[in-house]
């Protein structure tokens, strides 16, 4: 955005905190209750509905998120340490490092070359006997092609975990993403679409999950009591029952709780999303027009059929160069990008996984030639113009 000196500082995010928010976090704090209330549990069932699914589960960040779902379905179903789960190439590190975490081992596939997502195509030669589940990472703000990747989980009898934390509100084929596969992740980081601070969100629709999710995030506590509303209201029978039971935990769990704070910021957003997704939508469609005479030297996003885009962000990838002298142009003219999220060049997984970047020639591409601006429903044409004309001009440098 234009600054005082007439320069520009154009983040890649924003926050936009209405007097909504500010009056529902005022009344936590008035109230002071603190941890998990009617604020939250207000949000995860409006979240939930939003996104076509049954229950939603509010904790402390996506990686959270992944986390308590990859780990319920590993004890639901039974799953050992060394399973194996499909994850992209190319994805924020917190994708794999959940499946390293929960004790299992990261297939990586490949990516297609025009979305950026999970390539159906290279799955199934990755599928060994010791796969159990799936991880399309719904990226940048559209969905995974998830009918192909569905069939394939059904054939070989894998569970899918949809990581959308970069995408809210888009639908594939007339269903939302969280709806699409056994569980859905979300973030509410800084700088996503809903921005709570911190927080991440999981839906389903299978009520076994919800409960098994809700009792890992909160220590692995026995499902009788997860709130402190837990107790109210409950016959003598029912509160020895209660006492009894609140402090024993059936399962290896953590404290990955957020809370009514986090809630009531979350419910204010996705009370009024509509508007900021259209913003960035309309923002993202501004962009392409005025970027579109460099289609021989710039691979613009593009909108896979039957599908919504939330444009969490506006993806660029250079087809033939690599990114660096214009990425380096463009922050010393204001403009914040980001690399989209390289994965497979990663030192660290180098030295714990032994991977090869050559093995994943897409993906290595995007490394080297692809990177991020914002898009976000804080950007006006003064800003997006801006974004454009210095794209043009350190495209001839």
């Amino acid at each position: 955005m234009a600054q005082g000196d007439g320069s520009f500082r154009i983040s890649v995010g924003t926050a936009y905190i209405s007097e909504k928010a500010i009056r529902y976090v005022n009344d936590v704090l008035r109230k002071k209750r603190l941890s998990y209330g009617p604020y939250m549990m207000r949000f995860e069932n409006r979240f939930a509905q939003e996104h076509g699914a049954r229950y939603g589960i509010m904790s402390n960040s996506g990686t959270s998120a992944l986390h308590i779902a990859l780990a319920a379905l590993k004890e639901i179903h039974n799953w050992h340490d060394g399973d194996e789960v499909i994850v992209p190439s190319l994805t924020f590190i917190a994708t794999s490092n959940i499946v390293l975490h929960n004790g299992m081992k990261v297939r990586f596939v490949d990516i297609d070359r025009e979305h950026y997502e999970l390539d159906p195509e290279k799955i199934e030669p990755a599928i060994t006997e010791k796969t159990k589940a799936i991880i399309p990472v719904h990226l940048f703000g559209q969905p995974c092609d998830m009918d192909p990747i569905s069939r394939i989980a059904r054939r070989h009898n894998l569970k899918v975990i949809e990581d959308s934390c970069e995408t809210m509100f888009a639908r594939y084929k007339d269903r939302s993403v969280g709806s699409l596969g056994d569980i859905g992740c979300f973030s509410t980081y800084i700088a996503h679409l809903i921005t709570t601070g911190v927080g991440g969100v999981n839906t389903t629709n299978n009520p076994d999950y919800a409960v098994k999710l809700r009792s890992i995030m909160n220590h692995g506590r026995d499902n009788i009591y997860l709130s402190i509303d837990d107790d109210d209201n409950k016959s003598a029978e029912e509160m020895n029952m209660i006492i009894s039971r609140r402090f024993s935990f059936t399962t290896l769990g953590h404290s990955f709780r957020a809370t009514e704070m986090e809630g009531a910021l979350g419910l204010a957003q996705v009370e009024d999303w509509k508007p900021m997704i259209h913003k960035r939508r309309e923002n993202a469609a501004y962009l392409s027009t005025k970027l579109r005479k460099h289609d021989d030297l710039l691979q613009l996003p593009s909108i896979r059929a039957g599908c919504e885009h939330s444009f969490m962000m506006y993806p660029i990838v250079l087809r033939t160069q690599k990114k660096e002298k214009l990425v380096h142009f463009l922050e010393s003219k204001g403009i914040e990008t980001r690399d989209m999220l390289p994965l497979t060049n990663q030192p660290v997984y180098r030295r714990v996984l032994g991977i090869r970047e050559d093995d994943y020639p897409v993906a290595k591409w995007i490394n080297e030639s692809g990177f991020y601006v914002g898009c976000h429903q804080d950007l006006g044409r003064t800003e997006l113009d801006h974004i454009a004309a210095m794209i043009t001009e350190g495209l001839k440098r």
